[in-house]
């Protein structure tokens, strides 16, 4: 099963708030190790008040043949509080599932992730017919980590599936834009519902056999600026300003970086080595034009 396409996007959205400037490790903000798309062990999760997220639900639309098959990569981090460089990239895969036999019946599975035999998810997923020949899929994730006694938030942490997303790729089949549908389909994109995660059309924009179910909100085949020299784990993309901000801190804080981790430590370095002529390319840059038309030829 090869994402590599996609790779890029994918982990902009898995180190999604990874450490935050300052960048320091003591910052109240980098303490709290705070991330999108957490799912927090169910039995956790179901006991705060109000309750936190341990499942999302990503629905979408795609058209198939008879023999159209559909792979799913669920990804994400897990977390070791205070110790940023100890977090390690988690993913399941499944694969081949016939978009045919989804329509005849819904499917459950148990993920075993790569990362860690710590922590445990279910996946359910289903199709149904949808108006003007679309197939809409539902599909759920759900940590089912077990927990004992009464945890602290910072103790299920690591049993947590932090930045959880999906890659989904279909063979033998489209995916539709959930954000800019042709006409054919909007009413059945309005009649998709998600929970925590948002579908949207990644890979090579005259494609549409991959789609994303992130954790942020992104637009269709969203992509990392190629001016960016690397992640400064806020996906704005604002390289700019953050590169600034980086080059003012005082050697102390940047000692601290140096000790954070190695991630953080490569920001510092990355940053102090750029040249002055790409810090002129983060100024800005013009992606297209189109015309606007005059208010008299409208």
């Amino acid at each position: 099963m090869n994402f590599d396409s996609v790779e890029k996007i994918a982990n902009a959205v898995l180190y999604e708030g990874y450490m935050l400037y300052p960048y320091r490790p003591n910052s109240t903000k980098n303490q709290q190790r705070w991330n999108f798309g957490t799912l927090y062990p169910r039995v956790f999760a179901e006991a705060q008040r109000p309750p936190e997220a341990f499942r999302f639900v990503a629905e979408c639309l795609l058209t198939a043949s008879d023999t159209a098959t559909l792979n799913i990569r669920a990804r994400c981090l897990q977390i070791q509080p205070h110790t940023p460089s100890l977090d390690v990239e988690c993913s399941a895969d499944l694969g081949d599932l016939t978009v045919a036999g989804l329509l005849i019946a819904s499917q459950e599975y148990g993920l075993t992730f790569t990362c860690s035999t710590s922590l445990s998810a279910q996946l359910q997923i289903s199709a149904q017919p949808a108006e003007t020949g679309a197939i809409k899929l539902r599909i759920e994730l759900a940590n089912v980590t077990p927990v004992d006694g009464a945890p602290s938030r910072e103790a299920v942490l690591p049993l947590s599936l932090t930045s959880a997303h999906l890659l989904l790729r279909v063979t033998g089949g489209e995916f539709i834009s959930l954000l800019d549908p042709t006409p054919q389909y909007q009413q059945a994109v309005s009649e998709c519902h998600s929970v925590g995660v948002f579908p949207v059309m990644v890979g090579e924009p005259e494609k549409r056999d991959t789609m994303l179910c992130s954790s942020i909100i992104l637009y269709d085949y969203p992509q990392v600026a190629p001016e960016s020299s690397g992640d400064f784990f806020d996906a704005t993309e604002m390289d700019e300003m953050l590169s600034l901000r980086v080059l003012t801190l005082t050697e102390e804080e940047k000692q601290q970086m140096r000790e954070a981790d190695p991630r953080t430590r490569g920001i510092l370095e990355r940053t102090e080595a750029l040249p002055a002529e790409h810090m002129m390319k983060l100024h800005g840059a013009i992606r297209g034009l189109r015309r606007v038309q005059a208010e008299d030829e409208r």
